[in-house]
């Protein structure tokens, strides 16, 4: 097993993170993403793979940061900067970008969003040129730092202030636990339920230019419900397919759960979960070892384990299913797959930067 790797403390954890999040270089991005990663804990292996890098080439990486210090991390390639006037002329001067750049922060003309055909529109207007063909919008787009992104859902309702609280509390509240037990093993698991059903899920997929990709469809309202568990130091994970969300069925899981895992009384799992009324019933039966933490009101984005439902979905996507049988056999043989075989990806996928416990 690849063994973890200590770094000399050139800079301290959250300096690291702050270096990565502030290259701007993709060759040193990834080098301090790396370092990041193995000062956080992670093995070297485990590191290159999320990053994209050769296990080999991250050795040297760390090795060279250990023995130099920060200027290794530093890419020392095409650095000489170019003293030449190829190429063409710059369709928005300084001051135009400038002008483009407070523009892309309000709603265009329109009041519809930004893209590439509409930005060239500002830009025609601008300059005064009759045309200017729509792929140079995208390229001053990226130009300004601009990517085309899926906004994050945060609910209306949820409250900064609880969410840091709960950041901040969380690893204090898993070191108290393994003081009270102190002769057992303390894990933290997240836990979360996902309804699918014969309502086709769409999705883009990769297809041949000019063939445009087609879908069965028959909508049905008939559902069943996955119930997972992930635990993100680790990425392991368990799944059960349950017909409703009830507390007789939640007491069901948790029992079996608890078995598969072997909670009692020399493992503890604290069990993070969101505030579903049939979390919060007084029917709630905790087997021996499990103890459950609720997360603040309205913060999905705090819960690892929705990042498990995409993965879940991928094989129904775009299918059509006869019955719920036939969508539970495909189920089945999914959840068994990513329980087996993708405790890496999944560990990339759920653990958060402030899981720090």
């Amino acid at each position: 097993m690849p063994k973890k790797v200590e770094l000399e403390p050139h800079l301290s954890h959250s300096d690291l993170k702050a270096r990565y999040r502030s290259s701007y270089d993709p060759v040193e991005a990834r080098r301090w993403h790396l370092l990041w990663k193995v000062a956080s804990g992670w093995r070297v292996k485990d590191a290159a793979s999320v990053v994209g890098l050769n296990y080999d080439y991250a050795r040297r990486v760390i090795k060279k940061y250990n023995e130099i210090g920060i200027d290794s991390v530093t890419n020392k390639r095409n650095r000489t900067p170019r003293n030449h006037k190829g190429g063409k002329e710059s369709i928005l001067n300084l001051q135009q970008l400038e002008k483009l750049k407070e523009a892309l922060k309000k709603k265009p003309r329109d009041g519809g969003v930004w893209t590439g055909p509409k930005v060239v529109q500002w830009m025609e207007k601008e300059t005064g040129r009759s045309k200017i063909y729509d792929a140079r919008g995208w390229d001053y787009l990226k130009k300004l730092e601009y990517s085309w992104q899926s906004p994050r859902p945060k609910h209306k309702k949820g409250c900064p202030i609880e969410q840091k609280e709960f950041k901040e509390n969380l690893p204090k509240k898993v070191k108290l636990l393994q003081e009270e037990n102190s002769n057992a093993e303390v894990e933290v698991w997240f836990f979360d339920e996902h309804r699918v059903g014969l309502k086709p899920i769409l999705a883009k997929v990769w297809a041949p230019v000019r063939e445009r990709p087609s879908a069965i469809v028959h909508h049905r309202y008939e559902w069943l419900y996955v119930y997972g568990f992930v635990n993100p130091k680790t990425g392991d994970n368990h799944y059960y397919l349950i017909p409703r969300v009830n507390v007789q069925w939640l007491n069901l899981v948790f029992e079996t759960f608890a078995k598969e895992v072997g909670a009692g009384e020399e493992k503890i799992i604290l069990i993070v979960e969101d505030n579903a009324g049939w979390h919060r019933s007084n029917k709630v039966c905790l087997p021996l070892g499990i103890k459950v933490e609720p997360l603040p009101p309205y913060s999905p984005e705090l819960q690892p384990a929705e990042r498990l439902w995409k993965l879940v979905d991928e094989p129904l996507v775009n299918t059509y299913f006869n019955s719920l049988d036939d969508l539970e056999k495909v189920l089945v043989e999914r959840c068994r797959f990513l329980q087996e075989n993708m405790q890496t990806e999944i560990k990339a996928l759920t653990n958060y930067h402030w899981l720090t416990y």
